[in-house]
């Protein structure tokens, strides 16, 4: 927490707002872009330590952040006890080299993207972070800037209806790098985007560009994607532009939505509803509508990134942006660095990212079981034969899923986790570490009760929180979400907070996640996406149509 002192010193308690020490994190690279995660992460009051080879950047971090730790080189900071976490914001050519240390070394990271400039490197790095347990999260900051978290709140709500076509320009006359090319320095901000809103994986690629400054660096590229479902979309960039444009547009059948980071916040996402009418001759006819700006709020994107990788530290959770994650992005730099060196000749992705589930080798997925496309199952998992698990699924490390188990899309599992049967997860589930579901209610060892499983359903887009405990036959309501440690008993209304021993309702969450406070007693705006709610005549909260 931050406090003003007398002095007018803003000063930082290394106490979380539950009282908890919050993590030490080192940052490494103590650049331009390090700067910027010196100031956040002091601001968080988690920065202990800073290290540079400049000495002249290092003793500058020092006297911007007295006290903390100083470390000449990252061999040192990852040496350092004190440090649970560090920060690398260094040169993407030391990237993997200095991810792979601070593995090795026992501490999570967060790594600037791209996280490797060599795709079996970066594939190398995401499977030691798995097999050391730690966390590896890659700093594709757009992906936490409220527009576009506002804007996939939308997409996956409907709002937009079915995808048709994305195009980003990231474009700016600024700061020339001469050992990676625009592609791939600013690419990845958009290509992670694209990966996280568009249908399916992309199927191919193609990329035109130029050097004319840099032999075989490419100032320019503009890269064309064809994803499933006839999606397409291109991606431009470019340091020699003549002025600052960063445009992020979707087309759906329903409306048009555009991010544009040059506007105020409350023209940084817009709406269009636009229409195609067809007359009587089959001729299309476009009808345009007035364009309806979307309220966002103010937040900084990297202050976001930080506090997230931080929540991520203290759940063991899997981070938004994690080593996967990157790993796709860098699977399309890859594929676009191939398409311009032969004259931007298509690259068709037969492999690069999977089309099916990815099952870890010391994982047991029985015969009969069905696992959705680009579902992970990770270390010492059991799917049992009958169970049902959508696409796009992860399941963490020693899950369950039984035989009568059903499994939507998009859910998550974190790490200890069993789904027995009689359990059903709906679309966009989170299950927090060590959660527990039952699936009788009144169990005896010596009696046998495999024909009495009760019916659990927890309902889309609900969170239950590390080690809670679902009795069964309850039933969690859409968006609701479970404390850590609750035991909830009675069903759950949809949007409710629960809390406690047995779980009662302590406030309510927007479908975003965020708290909501109401007005008057019975509205309530979230300050995060904008979504508005009423209490209706139950005393429950639900969204306003």
């Amino acid at each position: 927490m931050c406090r003003l002192e007398a002095s007018g010193v803003l000063a930082i308690d290394r106490l979380s707002d539950q009282g908890q020490p919050r993590p030490a994190v080192a940052v490494v690279g103590c650049g331009n872009w390090g700067g910027n995660h010196l100031r956040v992460w002091a601001q968080l009051g988690s920065l202990v330590a800073a290290c540079d080879s400049d000495s002249e950047r290092l003793a500058a971090a020092g006297r911007g952040n007295p006290g903390i730790r100083l470390h000449p080189s990252a061999e040192a900071a990852f040496a350092d006890p004190a440090v649970d976490a560090v920060v690398l914001a260094t040169p993407a050519a030391t990237h993997a080299r200095l991810a792979r240390a601070a593995l090795e070394a026992g501490k999570d990271v967060l790594v600037e993207k791209p996280l490797a400039l060599d795709l079996e490197e970066a594939r190398s790095i995401v499977a030691l972070a798995s097999q050391r347990s730690r966390l590896l999260m890659v700093g594709h900051v757009v992906e936490y800037h409220p527009a576009f978290v506002a804007l996939a709140d939308l997409v996956a709500a409907g709002e937009l209806g079915p995808l048709r076509y994305a195009y980003a320009h990231r474009l700016n006359f600024g700061r020339v790098r001469t050992e990676e090319s625009a592609l791939w320095s600013f690419a990845p901000h958009d290509l992670s985007l694209l990966l996280r809103l568009l249908p399916g994986p992309p199927l191919e690629v193609a990329c035109h560009g130029g050097a004319y400054l840099s032999d075989g660096v490419a100032d320019v590229t503009v890269m064309m994607l064809r994803f499933a479902q006839g999606v397409r979309a291109h991606v431009f960039v470019s340091w020699l532009h003549p002025f600052k444009e960063h445009r992020f547009i979707l087309v759906g059948e329903r409306q048009m939505a555009i991010v544009d980071d040059a506007k105020g916040w409350d023209g940084k996402l817009v709406l269009y509803p636009h229409r195609v009418e067809w007359t009587e001759g089959r001729v299309p006819v476009a009808e345009q509508a007035a364009a309806v700006a979307v309220p966002v709020a103010p937040a900084e994107p990297l202050a976001e990134e930080c506090r997230h990788f931080l929540d991520c530290i203290r759940t063991r959770s899997e981070p938004r942006t994690s080593g996967e994650v990157g790993l796709g992005v860098l699977r399309l730099l890859d594929a676009g660095e191939r398409s311009l060196l032969a004259g931007g000749r298509s690259v068709v992705l037969t492999g690069g990212v999977p089309a099916g589930p990815v099952i870890h080798p010391t994982a047991v997925v029985d015969d009969g079981a069905s696992i959705g496309d680009r579902s992970h199952v990770w270390h010492f998992s059991h799917v049992m034969s009958g169970a049902v698990v959508g696409e796009d699924c992860t399941l963490g490390q020693n899950v369950f899923v039984g035989s009568r188990a059903r499994i939507g899309n998009r859910v998550k599992l974190q790490n200890n986790v069993s789904v027995y049967d009689g359990v059903e997860l709906e679309d966009d589930v989170f299950v927090g570490p060590s959660a527990v579901f039952t699936n009788v209610p009144n169990p005896r060892a010596a009696v046998d009760r495999r024909a009495q499983f009760v019916r659990t359903l927890v309902r889309r887009g609900a969170t239950v929180g590390a080690n809670s405990t679902v009795v069964c036959g309850v039933t969690l309501g859409r968006y609701a979400f479970v404390g850590a440690g609750a035991v909830v008993t009675r069903d759950v209304p949809d949007h409710a907070l629960v809390v406690g021993v047995p779980a009662r309702v302590q406030g309510w969450r927007c479908q975003c996640g965020k708290p909501l406070e109401l007005v008057a007693g019975d509205v309530a705006c979230c300050p995060s996406c904008g979504r508005r709610y009423r209490r209706d005549d139950s005393g429950a909260v639900v969204p306003e149509r």
